[in-house]
């Protein structure tokens, strides 16, 4: 039995002060929730301030991003080396904020998949469709394809214990979240293509849906089956709603 995750993607916001209110807020509100693990992504320059205030705790923290490369000549970028340093146990790849407006390629993501399971991170890598691409019906074929991306570099053992997170592009910060029969029919073909090949690291394999998660949606996209918890973008900024979300899980 997977047991399920719910990780905040606090995306470009925070300082010191705030990050401090919220992190109180959250010991607070999630300590005693011993049915779900829960995790926060925070900006590169706050992992150090969610190593000191969440040690000890039962909340786990990571990062947003990381580089493809182990180490060099690389200005700007940030190892999984360096994620450890502060204690960092997730890091999200490919979300689609990033891939868009980056460049980020299906390849390049794989590799940065490959580099975070290498040093010991659970990764995060996202995955969704265009509303054009929905519309159109070849949802299925977009997502497979980045998860090939992966596969095709690295086999499909890689996702043994590993999340990935469906995340619909035309959901995401718009207010319009898939239905819980659209997600699990897309979880479904996730899981699915990695049981295709490997049904051990299917198995084992945790499916978030994120995109426009709230309290009030929440407990039907956690009642399908194949959907193990989700990515919360927004709502991971107030504490009172990502408890709900959280309590969701049960």
């Amino acid at each position: 039995m997977r047991r399920k995750l719910v990780v905040a993607n606090w995306k470009m916001h925070g300082n010191l002060v705030l990050n401090e209110q919220l992190f109180a807020a959250y010991i607070q509100k999630l300590s005693l929730l011993s049915h779900v693990d829960i995790a926060v992504c925070v900006p590169y320059p706050y992992l150090a301030q969610a190593q000191a205030l969440l040690k000890n705790t039962n909340i786990a923290w990571g990062a947003q991003n990381l580089s493809k490369d182990a180490i060099g000549a690389f200005t700007g970028e940030v190892s999984a080396m360096m994620l450890k340093d502060f204690g960092a146990s997730y890091v999200i790849i490919g979300h689609s904020e990033r891939a868009t407006a980056y460049c980020e390629s299906d390849e390049n993501i794989a590799v940065k998949f490959k580099q975070a399971k290498s040093y010991g991170l659970t990764p995060i890598l996202c995955v969704g469709e265009t509303l054009i691409e929905r519309e159109a019906g070849v949802m299925q074929m977009v997502v497979g394809k980045q998860l090939d991306a992966v596969i095709n570099a690295y086999g499909a053992s890689i996702f043994a214990d590993a999340v990935v997170s469906y995340e619909p592009i035309w959901a995401i910060g718009t207010g319009l979240a898939a239905s819980g029969e659209q997600a699990q029919t897309m979880h479904e073909f996730i899981r699915s293509r990695i049981a295709a090949l490997d049904k051990s690291a299917a198995a084992s394999l945790k499916i978030l849906y994120g995109g426009s998660v709230n309290p009030q949606n929440a407990v039907q996209l956690f009642a399908m089956q194949d959907i193990d918890g989700g990515l919360i973008g927004k709502c991971s900024l107030n504490a009172q709603e990502f408890e709900k979300i959280c309590r969701a899980v049960a």
